[in-house]
């Protein structure tokens, strides 16, 4: 794995001064909620009902006036009353599932499908990638961005791709064995699928010519990068992203550091807000990320709120801010018994339990009046023969790490090998069976 080192930049705006990046962005601000008014009707509408207008934008903190866009307002306005261009220059739309209802559907033009590219390619080299790599794209292709924004960003910066897409999880084992990929792009759960694969092979994950991971579309935790990078004998880099702001390579990891994602503030400004009162908080406090594009044409997205909780850290290898992990969603926060509970809690501590594999399913049922909770595991391949009294050691020690640091009670069952579901792309980590209240 790569030590810390001297930055290479892709572009001179990665290491410009603070200064010239609040101009940049002041400038491209002003331009972009200009555009949302005048090309949006629901913007307009939105503008006029808080009264403000894009004119009332003079320095940065003036963003906090207008007022917040949300996933409710995407399908609301399904399927392009959001676009803020003609149809006829748009080239191409993406869409979430919609299992919650109409999916939100995301427009670009050919300057915001360039723009995205470069930024990946931005992304791909901050993370250590350089032309001539191989890069194995196991992302989703298809509505899902995640595929083809890498694919597009990894040409963009003069890599050979292999677009092999997500799913055929023995075809791609046998691929990054036979082709002997530098850099894989994958969701991090399915990253750990892979690792399975290959043991369930004998091959050892680790002597494959892989050095580097971009791993995205899921909140992650550090002990499983330090799993997936022992595992693999690589590094594994952080990169974020959500359709609604571009898709993957809003922020990036950079490979001389490791220490959170970068965000590319030439194009995305954010904001961390009190998810309750939609305050705006100082950087480094916890609470929800907030993003408005300065570039983006067909789909402007002002003061969006993505749900996910972090906070905003100082720069380092880049002169842009970084994010720090994310630890959850607000709105996927589970109250059991009146204790806020985030998967990625949980997640935590089966990682440091060394007989534990990473794949884990919480399950959420109402008995009578109160929230039960069950944590299913698995043991790893080489602790597939535990005696039944060792497992019952291995499940009590979860539960008790889980009451002290979480402060629920829960009950843990080691299921077998393969008994949880394996996710082609973003793990399903909880089921809810409680009753809509």
């Amino acid at each position: 794995m790569v030590a810390a080192g001297r930055i290479t930049a892709y572009e001179p705006i990665e290491t410009a001064s603070r200064d010239e990046l609040t101009a940049l962005q002041i400038e491209r601000l002003r331009w972009s909620l200009r555009h949302a008014y005048d090309n949006v009707a629901h913007y307009r509408r939105k503008f006029d009902a808080r009264g403000v207008h894009p004119d009332d934008l003079r320095t940065l903190d003036d963003l906090s006036k207008f007022p917040f866009t949300d996933k409710d307002d995407l399908r609301e306005n399904y399927p392009f009353a959001m676009f803020a261009v003609p149809r006829d220059r748009v080239v191409r739309v993406h869409a979430s599932s919609g299992t919650t209802g109409h999916p939100t559907v995301v427009g670009y033009t050919q300057r915001d499908i360039d723009m995205w590219a470069a930024l990946m390619a931005r992304s791909i080299h901050a993370a250590g990638g350089r032309r001539g790599d191989m890069v194995h794209i196991g992302y989703g292709y298809g509505l899902f961005t995640g595929g083809l924004g890498a694919h597009y960003g990894a040409e963009r910066l003069g890599c050979m791709v292999v677009p092999m897409s997500g799913g055929q999880t023995e075809k791609q084992v046998q691929l990054i064995a036979d082709f002997q990929p530098d850099i894989i792009m994958v969701t991090p759960s399915y990253m750990l699928n892979l690792a399975d694969e290959f043991k369930r092979r004998e091959i050892d994950p680790a002597a494959t010519k892989l050095r580097v991971g971009l791993f995205g579309a899921e909140p992650w935790t550090l002990q499983m990068r330090s799993e997936i990078e022992t595992t693999f004998a690589i590094d594994a880099i952080d990169l974020y992203g959500l359709s609604e702001i571009i898709g993957p390579g809003v922020a990036s990891e950079c490979i001389e550091s490791k220490d959170g994602p970068v965000i590319w503030e030439d194009h995305f400004y954010p904001e961390i807000i009190d998810p309750t009162t939609g305050e705006v908080l100082p950087d480094g406090s916890h609470g929800e990320l907030v993003f408005t594009s300065l570039t983006k044409e067909a789909l402007p997205m002002i003061r969006y709120r993505t749900r996910d909780l972090t906070r905003l850290l100082p720069a380092t290898s880049r002169s842009m801010r970084r994010i720090d992990k994310i630890t959850g969603r607000s709105d996927d926060m589970l109250i059991i018994r009146g204790v806020n509970v985030f998967p990625s809690q949980i997640e935590e501590l089966i990682l440091k339990q060394p007989r534990l594999s990473p794949h884990y399913l919480i399950e959420v049922w109402r008995d009578g009046h109160l929230d039960s909770v069950a944590v299913d595991v698995e043991l790893k391949r080489e602790y597939r023969y535990l005696s039944p009294v060792d497992k019952e050691y291995v499940a009590n020690a979860l539960q008790r790490h889980i009451k002290s640091f979480v402060g629920i009670t829960t009950e843990v069952r080691i299921v077998d090998i393969g008994g949880i579901e394996r996710s082609l792309g973003k793990a399903r980590r909880v089921i809810d069976k409680r009753p809509r209240e």
